[in-house]
């Protein structure tokens, strides 16, 4: 079922590319772990995937020093400053950078650690009093400040637009998320500004995130099914 489901999603990811002249290779799958046991991720493993995402430090941490360490893992959920060193010590990307308190704490364990963190700055496109994320116009004066954080590397930008009925309806939040990284990139904000890594769209609508230039896809019930 796993594997059936992880060809179906890379298949849906080539085809969304293919639609807008895209090379599919620039798009990252990330398979959203969060309450799934680690069988289910070794057969994910088996499968081919070998870049996972979560949501909770101690769930993962569970999960982490317990799989291979080939494994590359981003921690997609809220994450509180007071755990910013465990966070720097298990994961490869954070991607939900978006305040200053706990970009200067990433930085410092980072650098305790004698390693420089790669960091997404989540945006709050949708202006959701309940989500995490750093609204549009303040995001350029947070980067500002994070450019002068030695061991963080800010590598572009990450989105959880509202809840809605069709995925049709998420576009124009996905739209202003690339438009934001194109202006920052002009501004020289990203580590790389040819290179802006743009985390957008989960398991219902993946493909439009593509097609509005998501580089990375956060899928998580489209592979393993419904969470427990």
């Amino acid at each position: 079922m796993i594997c059936d489901n992880l060809s179906a999603v890379r298949a849906a990811i080539a085809e969304a590319a293919r639609r807008c002249h895209r090379d599919p290779d620039r798009i990252e799958l990330v398979a959203v772990s969060k309450r799934m046991d680690r069988e289910k991720i070794l057969r994910a493993v088996e499968c081919g995937q070998t870049v996972f995402g979560e949501n909770y430090l101690q769930e993962a941490r569970n999960k982490i020093e317990s799989l291979p360490p080939s494994l590359r893992w981003h921690f997609i959920g809220h994450l509180q400053s007071n755990k910013a060193r465990e966070a720097v010590r298990l994961f490869d990307l954070i991607e939900t950078v978006d305040r200053w308190k706990l970009a200067r704490a990433l930085d410092r364990h980072a650098g305790e650690l004698q390693q420089c963190q790669d960091v997404l700055v989540q945006v709050n496109v949708g202006r959701e009093p309940q989500k995490s994320g750093v609204l549009p116009e303040d995001a350029e004066k947070l980067l500002q400040a994070m450019a002068d954080l030695a061991h963080l590397r800010v590598l572009g930008l990450m989105t959880m637009p509202p809840r809605v009925a069709e995925p049709q309806e998420c576009r124009p939040y996905f739209r202003e998320l690339r438009r934001l990284g194109e202006t920052f990139a002009a501004r020289g904000l990203f580590a790389d500004n040819t290179r802006i890594e743009l985390s957008m769209g989960m398991s219902a609508d993946f493909a439009v995130a593509i097609e509005e230039g998501a580089t990375m896809v956060r899928v998580g019930t489209a592979i393993f099914g419904r969470r427990p």
